[in-house]
């Protein structure tokens, strides 16, 4: 009897043992998966000449070369580009958060007829790509004449209708559901109108909904290269001006040979390419880096549905 314990509990432990094992390995090759294009940009970008012809040299470069850094800044015009995106991309996020507050407590709140049918046309929204109705936006754009410029962006973002604003309508929507309507009845005993019930009680208290939501449409208008690039035909973002990099740099091959030839300066096209990559992904890793908490616990309470 003594034995057979022994021998359960051994193989409890060999069971356990083994698990263990078998998650650190697979989050070890899903770490690495994941962060591997991140650790061949960041080494890639500092590589110089003699570095990227060394079979030896991998991952470490010999010292810290910001020369491709140097070159990345100069053909993206990065500070153009930086005001660029900046002018783009808040009034965006603030339009599209304050629309995207309103429409959702709309849906999870009101009983109107054909709600359900304009909620369903909203999911099918999210589904549908958005490369699926480019060309007509692009096409009433024209008709307004509000192409190559940066007011269409923010109309877009103001109705409802920008970037992703389905998804985040839905999201808001789903937090506005966990809350509890005595909230909204007690204030309506105390003399609020629906209005001021949505601004005193509501979206006080959905303050990290909104967080989430603010935090993705950064990220994906700050991303977003496509409709970016089909409406404006200048003054492009970071998005749309790193593109430019790679072609720039070989149509003025020649004009480039300040410091280096032009042979070494196609040797380092690919250095180069990280580096301005690099520069592009530093702006908006910050500001995650900065609001990753509260951008968390917006995920995990916008997942209860009430």
């Amino acid at each position: 009897m003594e034995w057979s314990r022994r021998s359960v509990l051994y193989k409890r432990r060999i069971m356990q043992w083994g698990g263990g094992l078998l998650r650190t390995i697979f989050l070890l090759g899903v770490g690495y998966v994941t962060l591997y294009p991140l650790l061949f940009m960041i080494s890639a970008s500092f590589m110089n000449v003699s570095d990227t012809l060394d079979a030896t040299v991998v991952w470490l470069p010999s010292g810290l070369n910001w020369f491709n850094f140097q070159k990345a800044y100069d053909l993206m015009k990065y500070n153009t580009a930086l005001a660029n995106t900046i002018k783009l991309v808040l009034p965006c996020v603030a339009l599209q958060v304050c629309s995207c507050v309103f429409i959702a407590y709309g849906f999870a709140r009101f009983k109107l007829p054909g709600l359900s049918v304009l909620f369903a046309l909203l999911l099918f929204n999210i589904i549908v790509p958005s490369i699926c109705y480019m060309i007509p936006v692009y096409v009433l754009m024209t008709d307004l004449k509000l192409i190559n410029t940066y007011a269409q962006f923010y109309i877009q973002a103001l109705l409802g209708v920008g970037v992703r604003s389905a998804l985040y309508i839905f999201i808001i929507r789903q937090f506005y559901r966990t809350m509890p309507k005595e909230l909204e009845e007690a204030a309506f005993i105390d003399g609020c109108n629906p209005l001021q019930t949505f601004l005193r009680i509501m979206v006080p208290n959905i303050r990290p909904a909104i967080l989430t939501v603010s935090v993705l449409s950064l990220v994906w208008y700050y991303n977003d290269f496509s409709t970016t690039g089909m409406l404006l035909n200048g003054d492009y973002p970071l998005s749309v001006a790193i593109t430019s990099v790679g072609t720039t740099l070989d149509s003025n091959m020649q004009y480039l040979t300040g410091q280096a030839i032009s042979a070494d300066l196609k040797i380092l096209r690919a250095s180069i390419l990280a580096a301005a990559c690099l520069i592009v992904v530093l702006p908006i890793t910050a500001v995650y880096a900065l609001v990753q908490r509260h951008f968390t616990e917006g995920i995990e309470r916008t997942g209860i549905v009430g």
